[in-house]
This record gives structure tokens, sequence and C-alpha cells, in this order.
């Protein structure tokens, strides 16, 4: 792809980028616990997305902040195997998810 002369000011672009990044673009590669996609990014956004979709959006910034605040506590606690409830009562009580167990 590098060896590729663009025509185009996209191509040229998308080429420019793929030089500065070229050592970041195969990391999975080399780390096999990195995926070769972002289906985990897309998963972790779903509902979000739904939940924008159904409701309509949200009517103020704090509820938007509040929404992912708490969106954040329950998927990091559900990657760590953590219950949601117990999760938002441990932030709550000012202890991190975060945090061994």
């Amino acid at each position: 792809i590098m060896r590729t002369a663009p025509s185009n000011r996209h191509g040229q672009r998308l080429r420019k980028r793929y030089g500065r990044l070229r050592s970041h673009l195969f990391t999975f590669l080399d780390y096999p616990e990195v995926g070769a996609d972002n289906n985990g990014s897309e998963r972790e956004l779903r509902p979000t997305a739904t939940y924008r979709k159904v409701t309509g959006g949200f009517r103020s910034k704090w509820g938007a902040d509040f929404f992912a605040a708490v969106r954040s506590i329950i998927g990091t606690a559900a990657r760590r195997g953590i219950d949601a409830y117990q999760a938002i009562k441990m932030v709550v009580q000012g202890n991190s998810v975060l945090a061994p167990t």
C-alpha cells in the first residue's frame, strides 16, 4: 500500500496517516492479548447508542455525563467480574472499582 502513489488528496492523506501510524497498525501480531479489530470497543458503546436512539438523547449535559459515568463503572466492573450493583455501591462508598480485590 505504501508503495502505491495516490492519485487524489484522500489517498495522499491516508498514505501519510499510515506512514505515521505504521508501527502501531499490526501491534496484535506481537501481542496476542491485543485484538486485531475494535469489536470490543464497538460492543462497549452499543448500549449507549441504543439508549440514545430509544430515548431521543439526553435533555441535559448532567444527564449525559451521569449516564456515561455509570456505564463506565458497570463496564469496568463487568470486565473485573464484579456485580453491577456491588460496583455502584463501592463507588458511592468512596472505593474504586479498579482497586485490587
